[in-house]
């Protein structure tokens, strides 16, 4: 990282996400036979072939299968024929319930946005049929290098299978359900990737003082929010990138996919570098000073101090308190350069053992300006200062997600297995207002479709200008205006892109 000075320590190892080993072999003689080899960790069932599909077949706003409506059958339906009915979840059903599943993506998964989104075109392209999706099913079987040309297929696909939830994996040289008739094994490689990141309130267990672990509360999601808005500024004006969506891990996180063409096409090596500048925050829990950085500032850390110092002050020192214990205060002693002042500190602290941290911190100053110490170098107080600050707020990454193309991310709108919450976009424009647990989980959102139906019948039966889709009767509805806004914005871009290059290139004969 070009504002970084060497630190000894290495990133502790991802635990989970992480790039899995490769799967078992294709069966190409029986593709059909699925059933009996869903009980391997490592499965991979050959799926329909690449068929002729209409694209105004796949794309008709009038005919909208993805979503069925629970609504009345359309005009021109048989008259004996009853009105589709709506989903029937007990009231006592779990989220990791099959059935409950299964109506989710029947009437609730984005899959033409989410084919759009990774497509980055209407028009079925290899960007979609060389992708790689991963599978978690509901007994734990894991199938990678699923693949299909269509979003209608990647949708039966997903129905039938039912996982618990899936992964997006890189676009390959070829279809990665191909890979084992190749000649040469370096002939599958991956050829791009949305560049990623990922934020887990785990790495802040140290500094939080709410919550540990899985749990998680609105005090501590804060440092979420700051992580977002520092890093969402530093990869749109240090590297021009323009389509980021933010995507809610489901339980205490948070994904950042970058889309932009320069992105997705990074070697692993500027993915490295990328999660280097960004990287300040080293070494693990039992580690000494964790930020240590060059001076004069680099621009993008000076930024980051101006946008977390009001963070610091309300979020840090007042809602988490995080030096009100003894044994916590004396960690802010040892980043703290001058021994004496250290001695007075810790003196008048023993002296009123239930001080704030937000006393405790102003204290630093208000000593050192008293005379406590004569030998006080300002700067070095100064310099050491905005190191806390920056320890205390500084977004605290996962870079092994963000160096290789290959890595595995948890798919947008899949269910959280945990929670139940659904992973949706978080809206940058009003980041501080994201609620975590407000997010809807799976059988609040299918119960919403009963309500909704149960009091819009007369409205179903009299038809209207426009059958509303399922979604649209939940409160997932924003979350998924969001994502088309966005895949909106993306392909405009694309198209421009495209229009360039072909304006470029020399007039073939």
């Amino acid at each position: 990282m070009p504002h970084s000075t060497p630190h000894s320590n290495s990133m502790d190892p991802v635990d989970q996400d992480s790039t899995l080993p490769d799967a078992a072999p294709v069966s190409l003689e029986c593709p059909g036979a699925e059933d009996d080899s869903l009980s391997g960790s490592n499965v991979v069932a050959q799926g329909p072939s690449n068929a002729n599909v209409k694209l105004e077949d796949l794309f008709d706003e009038d005919d909208d299968e993805e979503f069925p409506s629970s609504g009345a059958s359309k005009e021109g339906a048989s008259s004996s024929s009853p009105p589709p009915s709506p989903p029937m979840i007990a009231p006592s059903a779990k989220y990791s319930d099959p059935g409950v599943m299964k109506t989710f993506y029947q009437r609730l998964f984005p899959f033409r946005y989410l084919f759009q989104w990774l497509n980055h075109s209407m028009k079925p392209s290899n960007d979609f049929s060389h992708r790689e999706f991963a599978l978690t099913l509901q007994n734990d079987a894991y199938l990678r290098y699923q693949s299909f040309p269509t979003s209608d297929l990647l949708r039966k696909d997903i129905i039938d299978k039912n996982p618990s939830r899936f992964e997006i994996g890189p676009v390959y040289t070829t279809n990665p359900r191909d890979r084992k008739t190749l000649r040469k094994s370096s002939a599958f490689r991956p050829l791009a990737k949305e560049l990623v990141f990922d934020i887990d309130l785990t790495d802040y267990d140290e500094i939080r003082t709410c919550c540990d672990k899985a749990n998680i509360c609105h005090k501590c999601w804060s440092f979420i929010t700051m992580a977002i808005k520092v890093v969402d500024v530093a990869l749109r004006d240090d590297f021009g990138f323009q389509h980021i969506m933010w995507v809610y891990s489901g339980r205490r996180g948070a994904h950042a996919w970058i889309s932009d063409k320069r992105a997705r096409n990074m070697d692993d090596q500027r993915r490295r570098s990328i999660a280097g500048y960004l990287e300040v925050i080293k070494g693990g829990a039992q580690s000494g000073k964790k930020v240590n950085v060059k001076r004069p500032l680099h621009p993008h850390l000076a930024r980051s101090l101006d946008i977390l110092k009001e963070h610091f002050q309300n979020d840090v020192l007042v809602q988490q308190n995080p030096w009100a214990k003894p044994e916590k205060a004396e960690r802010l002693l040892q980043l703290l350069p001058d021994k004496t002042l250290n001695d007075a500190l810790r003196k008048k602290w023993e002296a009123a053992p239930g001080r704030s941290s937000a006393s405790k911190w102003a204290d630093i100053d208000a000593l050192a300006k008293a005379g406590a110490s004569k030998n006080l170098d300002g700067k070095a107080l100064l310099e050491a200062k905005q190191d806390i600050v920056l320890e205390y707020t500084y977004p605290r990454l996962d870079v092994e997600v963000s160096k290789k193309q290959i890595h595995l991310l948890k798919s947008p709108f899949v269910v959280h297995p945990g929670t139940g919450r659904v992973c949706v976009p978080i809206d940058t424009r009003r980041v501080e207002d994201f609620d975590p647990l407000g997010v809807p989980t799976v059988t609040e959102l299918i119960h919403e479709i009963d309500a909704w139906g149960s009091h819009h019948q007369d409205a179903d039966s009299e038809g209207g200008s426009k059958r509303l889709q399922d979604y649209e009767k939940t409160r997932l509805r924003p979350y998924v205006d969001l994502f088309r806004t966005l895949v909106g914005v993306l392909l405009r871009a694309e198209q421009g892109v495209k229009r360039e290059r072909d304006d470029d290139d020399p007039m073939e004969f």
